[in-house]
């Protein structure tokens, strides 16, 4: 991929404004409990550490590694947990923080996964939701953008391992 194919869809500062409103209407809906955020690595890293800095109950953090992917650029149909939790959710109110909601797969799979560990409760926040790529339905109760069908990188969103370090969301320029 060449760098100019990548372009610019969502600048840093945007970023950054809506992950803070996000943590505080987490803060507001979780007033008074503490919550669980479990993070599917490794796209979700950069997003969730931003989020929780917003979030002014108190959190843990877990990390689990679910893959549908692979080095492609579309999805497998069949979502493996490569990493477990550390610790038990049981009784606990879970919020799963996710980079990227494209087909729902991964979403509807740990959200049953996590209510079968004993969770109290299991929500979803996702800092980009691609709802026209959705083939199982998910209810994504905290979303930061709504995105179209494209490709995208950085901000923890790689490409076979690469760009994730990018401070920003690009899109790749399909060339014609």
């Amino acid at each position: 991929m060449r760098e100019d194919q990548i372009k610019v869809m969502i600048d840093q500062e945007t970023l950054e404004n809506k992950i803070a409103e996000l943590g505080a209407i987490i803060s507001r809906d979780y007033e008074g409990k503490e919550i669980v955020l479990i993070c599917i690595l490794k796209g979700g890293a950069m997003f969730m550490m931003q989020l929780a800095k917003s979030i002014t109950v108190p959190v843990t953090m877990d990390f689990m590694v679910l893959s549908s992917y692979g080095n492609e650029l579309i999805s497998s149909g069949e979502v493996k947990i490569k990493k477990d939790l550390d610790d038990s959710i049981e009784g606990k109110h879970v919020l799963i923080v996710e980079d990227i909601v494209d087909t729902g797969r991964t979403l509807s799979f740990l959200s049953t996964y996590l209510v079968k560990k004993g969770a109290a409760s299991v929500q979803i926040c996702t800092m980009l939701d691609k709802p026209a790529r959705r083939v199982v339905p998910v209810d994504v109760k905290y979303s930061g953008f709504e995105i179209a069908d494209e490709f995208v990188l950085g901000y923890g969103l790689d490409y076979a391992q690469k760009y994730r370090n990018l401070p920003y969301i690009a899109y790749v320029e399909q060339e014609e």
